[in-house]
């Protein structure tokens, strides 16, 4: 066989990776016209077809199953032997970490994380991509982010880690001055009074459903939205109640127009976990951020510990 290009072996990978034509040849900044005449060079080196269209993405062929698992092996070895620098360097670093979690993890996790790197790694910048965007499997393996966090129970596959950070659990947000605050928010009150409620795909979403559906509690849905950060202004201007995530009701309280409730049953535990894909398991940067992450996000360091203790102390399960 004639020598292969080093560059067709990224685009197997990348095409292995996403399973989509246009999004391959955007992680490799190629124009998808390239992409296809490379694909078609490779095709014929190597006598198979490797990728066949089902549907809106393209399917492997068993052979490119193989060498798209061979092949990562060998640019990962390339990678470190040869163009890998060595250690990664945090204090001279211009590293732009990709990073993808949900609304309510960045008001929870950027402030720390952006004070900690402005310290530590002055010169590196993140940037945060939506994970309802693009399936998150996809943008891992295909090394558009470093890392996820949040939680997402899709991602706990063989090609992927985890590492469990901390717990949140749910509550209630009201205004300030709401007559549930003086009588308590009881399981009719909760039933009977109108909900704004966050309509998102979110995984730890169907927890909270399904925590309502055990106890056999039902809300009186009046508004919907789509935008977490909308929520708190709209509660504060009505009797509307809200349930969220626990930080994220503590967080809303600050601005002082809204108070703190606890559901009127035993609300479910949300484990969060930052989570990467096997390729980016050695990388230096990465191994480097997943540490910092785990130093300042971890159950001894739940900046929510306390008030989550004090706001269900009293409650036992129904």
């Amino acid at each position: 066989m004639k020598q292969l290009d080093l560059n067709l072996l990224r685009l197997l990978v990348a095409l292995d990776g996403t399973r989509h034509l246009g999004r391959a040849a955007e992680s490799l900044q190629m124009s998808q016209s390239g992409f296809s005449t490379a694909l078609s060079r490779l095709r014929k080196q190597l006598g198979d077809e490797l990728f066949v269209r089902a549907g809106s993405g393209m399917r492997p062929t068993p052979r490119a199953v193989t060498l798209a698992e061979t092949a990562r092996v060998m640019l990962d070895q390339v990678d470190k032997d040869v163009l890998d620098s060595g250690a990664f360097d945090p204090e001279n670093s211009e590293t732009s970490f990709r990073v993808s979690m949900p609304d309510s993890a960045e008001s929870l996790f950027m402030p720390v994380l952006m004070a900690h790197l402005a310290e530590h790694a002055p010169r590196t910048s993140v940037h945060i991509v939506s994970p309802i965007v693009l399936p998150l499997h996809e943008r891992l393996a295909s090394g558009d982010i470093d890392l996820a966090i949040g939680y997402f129970p899709t991602l706990e596959k063989d090609a992927y880690f985890r590492q469990s950070l901390f717990s949140h659990t749910y509550a209630c947000i009201v205004r300030r001055g709401h007559p549930v605050v003086a009588r308590g928010m009881s399981r009719a009150a909760y039933q009977n009074l109108g909900h704004a409620v966050l309509d998102l795909p979110a995984r730890s979403t169907i927890l909270l459903e399904a925590a309502l559906e055990r106890h056999r509690v039902r809300r009186r849905v009046v508004l919907s939205t789509p935008n977490l950060l909308s929520l708190p202004h709209i509660v504060a201007r009505t009797d509307l109640i809200a349930t969220v995530p626990l930080p994220a009701a503590f967080d809303f309280a600050r601005s002082g127009e809204l108070e703190v409730l606890p559901l009127p049953f035993t609300p479910p535990s949300v484990t969060i976990h930052q989570y990467w894909h096997r390729r980016t398991q050695k990388e230096p940067s990465c191994q480097w951020l997943r540490a910092q992450i785990m130093a300042l996000f971890n159950r001894r360091a739940d900046p929510f510990l306390e008030q989550r203790t004090a706001l269900y102390r009293a409650r036992g399960s129904d």
